[in-house]
């Protein structure tokens, strides 16, 4: 067991260093929102969906640097902001722990896009969100994606994942813990 964890941590600090993009455990808060920023505007550049979803949101979580690795058990970590337009509403951290059959490391970003006011003020008002408990949480793959539109609109929140890099065999973002950041500049 400990060289499955020697291991997977040297999988996770590879993923770490082969970019140059910055760690997302040392990111400040004006990097956070700098990167989450110009990743989400590229995404919804190539993603009809994504763009039409943020036009009817009350807001959108975007984690743009988001760092999974694991030979199996394995983890991933990142820091994201929510933003309503311009505004800038929080920061948070989206973590998740899990065991089971997977292998490798990537980086890849993703966004939740909140629907509707109920939804938002969940997240807001719990100490700790995770995906699969509270707000019904519906993945848009590149089919659904193109179907979306203000009428056909049913969840609380849509996530989109976007800008993967690297090989990990075993995947998701169901069961991720979203908490709050304590905010450093």
């Amino acid at each position: 067991m400990k060289h499955l964890i020697i291991f997977t941590l040297m999988i996770f600090l590879t993923a770490c260093a082969t970019d140059n993009r910055p760690t997302p455990a040392f990111a400040s808060t004006v990097e956070i929102e700098t990167d989450a920023r110009a990743s989400w505007k590229n995404f919804m550049e190539t993603n009809e969906g994504a763009r039409a979803l943020n036009d009817e949101a009350v807001a959108v979580l975007i984690f743009p640097n988001i760092v999974k690795a694991g030979f199996i058990a394995g983890g991933h970590y990142g820091d994201g902001v929510m933003i309503d337009g311009e505004k800038t509403i929080d920061f948070y951290n989206s973590s998740a722990a899990s065991y089971g059959l997977q292998a490798g490391a990537q980086r890849f970003g993703y966004a939740l896009i909140f629907t509707n006011e109920k939804a938002l003020d969940y997240v807001n008002t719990s100490s700790g969100w995770e995906i699969g408990v509270g707000p019904s949480v519906v993945i848009a793959n590149k089919g659904l994606a193109t179907n979306l539109t203000s009428t056909t609109l049913r969840a609380d929140v849509y996530a989109f994942v976007y800008d993967q890099q690297g090989l990990m065999a075993g995947g998701g973002i169901q069961g991720t813990k979203i908490t709050r950041r304590l905010r450093k500049n």
